[in-house]
């Protein structure tokens, strides 16, 4: 097993430089963003010269893109559905460009008027469709994050999720710190769904307990979303549960703690992670 990370918080810099700073704190895999305008994969522009640019630059690291990152939570809205779908149909092919094998995404918000269930089981076969045609035809694989203000919350609905769409080519980029803030088994899906495990985000949540207990599960302030080493996951357990069910892949670090600056934070999830990999 590998540590990676989502570069979304280095999107200023250079991809090379990004591939620099990588290198020098043993992160080994990307997962890159995809979308038109991109500034390290521009979905717009991606021809197959500039997709062998962007390899040599990763690979001249003894790097690799672990997946490209297309996070739209828009396509269970139809007014919008139709140039979120497209989103993702171009970061899958520009994922067959770069020799990428899957593609993260989002299930989507519920569905104006509808509940979660109902969402995954009327609108999410529909609207995955296209992308599940497009992602056969390209050999790529689709991994939806479990962001519980999507259709993706508890494992009732990852159960739900799988049953609508059987495809082999439909999984997860499973979170754990999204269970934990849900205060659910953030272990147990990786048995549940081990066939289903495409793609792995390292984040972790902090709880502070003395505020839940003010406050109560409904309000705010009693966790955040922190690296991990910083918060309520047990990482040496979580990843000896993904050896055993199979998963021997990346551990892609996602940055969103506010207390920590991107490289510094980077860095210190990745020598966290290193010792159990």
């Amino acid at each position: 097993m590998e540590t990676g990370m989502l570069t979304v918080p280095l999107s200023h810099k250079p991809l090379e430089e990004v591939c620099d700073f990588a290198e020098s704190v043993s992160i080994k895999a990307l997962e890159v963003p995809a979308e038109p305008g991109g500034s390290h994969v521009d979905t717009a522009r991606l021809d197959r010269k500039k997709a062998v640019a962007i390899r040599k630059a990763v690979e001249a690291r003894s790097l690799y893109i672990s997946a490209l990152a297309c996070y739209t939570p828009h396509l269970t809205d139809l007014a919008c559905h139709e140039e979120a779908r497209d989103r993702v149909l171009a970061a899958i092919d520009a994922a067959a460009l770069l020799e990428v094998g899957v593609v993260c995404t989002l299930t989507g918000y519920p569905a104006p008027g509808a509940t979660v269930m109902d969402t995954i089981r009327q609108v999410l076969p529909q609207a995955f469709a296209p992308i599940l045609e497009r992602a056969r035809e390209k050999g790529v694989r689709i991994a939806v994050e479990n962001w519980p203000r999507t259709c993706l919350r508890g494992m009732d609905t990852f159960e739900a999720l799988f049953r609508a769409i059987p495809d082999e080519h439909f999984g997860l980029n499973y979170d754990p710190s999204h269970m934990v803030r849900q205060e659910c088994d953030w272990l147990a899906p990786l048995s549940l769904f081990r066939e289903r495990l495409f793609h792995v985000h390292a984040k972790d949540a902090l709880i502070d307990r003395a505020r839940k207990a003010q406050v109560g599960i409904l309000g705010e302030g009693w966790w955040r979303y922190v690296l991990p080493g910083f918060g309520e996951i047990r990482w040496g357990e979580f990843i000896s549960h993904l050896r055993q069910n199979g998963y021997d892949s990346v551990l892609s670090i996602e940055h969103e703690d506010a207390f920590q600056a991107p490289a510094e934070g980077f860095a210190r999830a990745a020598w966290h992670l290193e010792q159990f990999c």
